[in-house]
């Protein structure tokens, strides 16, 4: 019985240790231990051997082998950029995305002093404090208006979004909004960073307004970056500070720096950055620049499907110069329409070249920078941040309440 149950034993034993070993032998055709891409047939690398190099079937080299594309830089953000609308010397690509952030919670400058609920006012000559309704409070200084500091009191239910290069109009002189920030909501009133863009006048109420403007690049670069008054004022007065390309024999601007010179001026004592707009000193309709790039940008993106534009890259002769892309479709609508009027007047500063920049270079625009970071925060309100690589620049802001959501993001080629 015993021997009968151990010869049972022995020989299932020998059994599993056929038909593994069958197992084994029949397995090997079929794996690879470094496994590698399937390639097409008759190509050099079917069998594995590397590029230019003989296999087993082909004992004569390659001469000569194609390299794999060079990788696209990722976008930052789930963004996508759409071919150019041209007119001129400018190039606008579109930024598009199928998503957006809700920024309605969020109040603009625009807004918020055109119903009142936000206040801009002299620093100075008169303290602002908050009343117990909240409402501002004004009391007498002995000392005088500061230029490049004023101070605002947001008065709403809704944080306030202020931009780099926003112009307020009125007090003793125009200034324009030195650095991306967001005021909460309650604050006590802030003095606020500014630069003057207006010369040879100081007089004048100490309320200010909203000029439904934003200055053009190469003064609004000098005010964001490298925030120093006396090269915002120079970019005012030259129109672009943008180099001439060495050898390059280019088309004179249409604004040239003497006519830009004679709006500013005009017949007034002061000398106004706003001016440009108004006077026909320039000699160029800005107006007709502007609706003109607007017609065709509009009929660009009008058959969109799921999804908004969210921003714009500007290249100006062919060459990328700017983008600002924001956090919804809604809150780059707001500001569409300053932001073009603005690029247009750098446009018309900067020889007419009509060079067409490439969609892959403005895809550059896209990528983030690796580079020296600086960084700002007020906790629980706001994150600033720029990075500096070679010439390039970016600016982004995250607002941290309600929720975190990167609001702007400017990246510019410097012109300095």
């Amino acid at each position: 019985m015993e021997r009968s149950i151990f010869a049972a034993i022995f020989g299932g034993f020998l059994g599993i240790l056929t038909l593994g070993g069958l197992a084994f032998v029949h397995a090997g055709p079929d794996f690879d231990s470094n496994p590698h891409p399937t390639t097409p047939p008759g190509s050099n690398s079917e069998l594995g051997s590397p590029c230019g190099l003989p296999n087993e079937l082909n004992t004569e080299a390659t001469t000569a082998c194609t390299p794999a594309p060079a990788p696209q830089p990722k976008p930052e953000g789930d963004w996508r950029i759409l071919d150019p609308v041209t007119y001129e010397n400018i190039s606008v690509f579109p930024v598009v995305a199928s998503y957006g952030q809700d920024t309605s919670a969020f109040l603009t400058l625009e807004e918020g002093l055109a119903t009142g609920e936000v206040v801009v006012r002299e620093r100075g000559s008169e303290e602002m404090v908050r009343g117990r309704d909240g409402r501002p409070v004004y009391i007498p200084q002995p000392t005088g208006a500061s230029v490049n500091q004023l101070v605002l009191l947001n008065q709403s239910k809704r944080p306030l979004l202020l931009l780099a290069g926003e112009l307020v109009s009125g007090g003793k002189q125009d200034r324009v909004i030195g650095k991306d920030r967001v005021v909460p909501v309650g604050a006590p009133p802030l003095p606020l960073d500014v630069f003057c863009v207006e010369h040879g006048r100081w007089t004048g109420s100490s309320q200010f307004a909203a000029a439904l403007t934003i200055v053009h690049p190469s003064v609004r670069e000098r005010a964001a970056v490298d925030q120093k008054q006396t090269e915002v004022w120079d970019a005012v007065r030259s129109g672009s500070t943008a180099k001439a390309r060495a050898g390059l024999a280019a088309p004179a601007p249409r604004i040239s720096e003497d006519r830009l010179q004679a709006a500013i001026a005009g017949n007034a004592h002061t000398e106004a950055y706003e001016k440009i707009y108004q006077s026909s000193a320039v000699g160029v309709s800005i107006d007709d620049f502007v609706a003109e790039v607007q017609r065709r940008f509009a009929s660009a993106t009008s058959g969109l499907k799921g999804e908004r534009v969210v921003g714009v890259v500007v290249a100006y002769g062919g060459e990328i110069a700017w983008s600002d892309i924001f956090a919804s479709g809604d809150l780059f609508d707001h500001y569409w329409h300053k932001l073009l009027r603005s690029y247009a007047v750098e446009a018309l500063a900067r020889p007419t070249v009509r060079t067409v920049a490439s969609r892959e270079g403005a895809s550059e625009f896209l990528r983030r920078l690796n580079g020296r970071e600086t960084m700002e925060t007020e906790p629980g309100v706001y994150r600033w941040s720029e990075i500096t690589e070679g010439h390039l620049a970016e600016i982004e802001l995250e607002a941290l309440t309600p929720k975190p959501m990167k609001l702007h993001r400017l990246l510019l080629h410097r012109t300095s």
